[in-house]
């Protein structure tokens, strides 16, 4: 029953607080652990009988941080409460920072998967920034932001800590290559905070599209010290060295291919930067991988399933360089 329900509320997650108007849904779909599974419809409305079967449900073990899960959950049903001050998402919001809580690893990190996760699982992710959509979350715990201010004084002083238990994990993953810092990976291992495998072809790399998030993170700090400010200062000196300048990525029509397109990287002088979801560890050059495993140079090197059903390319750092940074820099008294 799970499955088939599952599959009946698998249409997206990308709901804004104004979207979702269905409490009930994520209600129902809350974990005893207090957290949440991924890729449902939280704007669908349930029968009282969908209701009831999954609640029956609340043991499975499928909680997690992954594609938005959970962190989104609470943020919803806490503007949910403020609006109804209903007792119901009140206990869902504190459960579900209770699981966040109890889920930080000692090492600072958050795995995608807790509890019960495998493999890559239960590295410290930063794929689809699933540690720093928690951390955002729980650093507006700690600011006193206006949706949170019925979460008790002892949860908000746990999550300041876990804020800054996370950010000492960030600054011990950020990759260091002949002593220059550089960013960060999509998945580190929990033990040694290296860059480490996920997916056949998520590979050790660095991360193009991750690492903005990280350092947008990494800008809230109000008062950073010098680890942070040189953490900040590294990652954009990459950002500013790796940018793709003079391609375009398209979307063309080919009715050949399975799903009626393909996706090409052509020459366009006036094209604006672009960055590579993934660079080599050694030579910094951007890497494409099918699910062999297999780097290759150019996106047209991998099979088709993979080249269109991932982003490989992306104007991921082109806010955070133009918008984001001077804003940074004048804030901290530092030169634009």
């Amino acid at each position: 029953m799970m499955r088939i329900l599952c599959a009946l509320l698998a249409l997206g997650i990308g709901a804004s607080a104004r979207d979702v108007d269905l409490p009930e849904t994520m209600l129902a779909c809350q974990r005893q652990s207090g957290g949440w599974p991924k890729n449902y419809d939280r704007t669908r409305k349930l029968s009282s009988s969908e209701q009831r079967d999954l609640r029956r449900q609340r043991s499975q073990g499928d909680a997690t941080i992954d594609n938005g899960a959970t962190h989104t959950e609470i943020h919803l049903l806490a503007e949910a409460f403020t609006r109804t001050a209903d007792p119901r998402f009140e206990k869902a919001v504190l459960d579900g920072i209770n699981y966040l809580l109890d889920g930080q690893m000692h090492n600072g990190g958050w795995p995608q998967r807790f509890p019960g996760g495998r493999g890559y699982a239960t590295q410290i992710t930063f794929n689809d920034n699933a540690m720093i959509g928690v951390m955002n979350l729980l650093k507006n715990i700690t600011d006193g932001h206006p949706s949170f201010s019925f979460v008790p004084g002892r949860t908000r002083r746990e999550c300041a800590e876990a804020v800054e238990r996370g950010i000492a994990c960030i600054l011990k993953c950020q990759v260091v290559i002949d002593n220059v810092p550089t960013t960060w990976c999509a998945q580190h291992d929990r033990r040694t905070f290296r860059p480490c495998q996920a997916r056949s072809y998520e590979l050790p790399s660095l991360s193009g599209s991750e690492s903005v998030g990280i350092v947008r993170f990494l800008m809230r700090i109000e008062k950073p010290d010098e680890k942070v400010i040189r953490a900040i200062e590294a990652a954009i000196a990459w950002f500013k060295q790796s940018k793709l300048n003079g391609i375009r990525l398209k979307r063309l029509a080919d009715k050949s291919k399975p799903n009626g397109f393909d996706h090409v990287v052509v020459k366009d002088p006036g094209a604006p930067p672009l960055w590579a979801r993934f660079y080599d560890l050694r030579s910094n050059q951007p890497i494409f991988c099918g699910r062999d495993g297999v780097p290759k140079k150019s996106l047209a090197g991998i099979p088709h399933e993979r080249r269109t059903g991932y982003s490989w390319l992306g104007s991921y750092a082109r806010d955070l360089l133009a918008r984001d940074l001077p804003r940074w820099r004048q804030q901290q008294g530092r030169t634009p």
